[in-house]
């Protein structure tokens, strides 16, 4: 693999125009593709027959490129390896890198060692993030649903309670682990 290949890249968008066509030609080919079994993408040449089948996730890849242009922003596309420092690890999910490690001790994210170091894969850590995603929002759904209108002040008192406690909690572990 050539150095050019592993450097991040800046793209700007271009004519929206364009990009209107290129989004129209991708939406009408997921809708006529939903009763394909396997959908298949492909890339044309400018010759007839000058063309290469796309993996999905390439052209999953694609289709955010595209939706981000046209909407008037600018796309970074940044290559990542596939096996992760905890250091990586904290900063793709935001997070301290004591809270991986911790993560990572308690069995809540898989991991290999390497000599003294602990690697992640990057699949297990999206899953992570996405299993995480889906708890925050459940948790959301159900604080939302239990809020009574006519309660509101005192679930706002109560959950500022509860973010203090869960950051006093934090401060006590992470304290406790230096």
């Amino acid at each position: 693999m050539s150095r050019a290949a592993v450097v991040e890249e800046t793209y700007l968008p271009s004519k929206v125009d364009v990009l209107a066509r290129v989004s129209d030609f991708l939406s009408a080919h997921e809708a006529a593709g939903r009763t394909v079994p396997e959908p298949r993408y492909f890339l044309a040449g400018a010759r007839p027959g000058d063309q290469v089948e796309l993996p999905e996730e390439v052209y999953l890849a694609l289709r955010k490129v595209v939706d981000a242009m046209r909407s008037g922003l600018a796309v970074s596309v940044v290559p990542q390896t596939t096996r992760l420092t905890t250091q990586q690890a904290a900063d793709l999910l935001n997070v301290s890198r004591p809270t991986v490690v911790k993560l990572l001790d308690d069995g809540e994210i898989p991991f290999e060692r390497a000599g003294t170091h602990r690697r992640v894969l990057l699949a297990d850590l999206l899953e992570y993030r996405e299993h995480r995603r889906e708890r925050q929002y459940d948790m959301l759904a159900v604080t939302r649903d239990a809020i009574d209108e006519e309660n509101v002040a005192q679930a706002l008192e109560d959950l500022k309670a509860a973010r203090k406690t869960v950051a006093a909690r934090r401060a006590a572990r992470l304290s406790s682990t230096d």
